[in-house]
C-alpha cells in the first residue's frame, strides 16, 4: 500500500507541474490570456505542496520524480499535443522508471 500511495503522489505531482507548465507555455507561446498564466502558476505552486507529501528525503523524491516526470512527459505530448512517441522515447522512458524503482524503493 505505501508504494501505491507513493506512486499515486508522484502521478498528482507530475499532473500538477506538467499542467501549470503547459498553461504557462500556451499564455506565452500561443498568446493565450494572462489567466492561463495566473492559473498555471497557481497549479505549479499547487506541485511543490504536492511533492512534499512523500515520506522520503528532498533529494531521492525529486530524484525519483525526474523518471516519473520523464515518462508523464511524454504521454502527455502523445494525449494533448498528438506527439508521437517513437522506440527510442519508450526505452529510454523505461530505463528512467527502471532507475527511480531502484533509486526509491530499493530496501534500505
Amino acid at each position: 500500500m505505501e508504494y501505491f500511495k507513493s506512486i499515486i503522489i508522484f502521478i498528482l505531482a507530475g499532473i500538477c507541474e506538467i499542467g501549470g507548465g503547459y498553461l504557462v507555455w500556451l499564455w506565452y507561446k500561443e498568446s493565450k490570456s494572462v489567466f492561463y498564466l495566473i492559473f498555471g502558476g497557481a497549479i505549479l505552486a499547487l506541485y511543490g505542496i504536492v511533492a512534499a507529501f512523500q515520506p522520503s528525503s528532498f533529494g531521492r523524491v525529486y530524484a525519483t520524480y525526474g523518471g516519473f516526470f520523464i515518462v508523464m512527459s511524454l504521454l502527455w505530448a502523445w494525449k494533448v499535443d498528438g506527439f508521437q512517441p517513437d522506440k527510442y522515447d519508450l526505452i529510454g522512458s523505461a530505463i528512467a522508471l527502471f532507475g527511480v524503482a531502484i533509486i526509491y524503493y530499493a530496501p534500505r
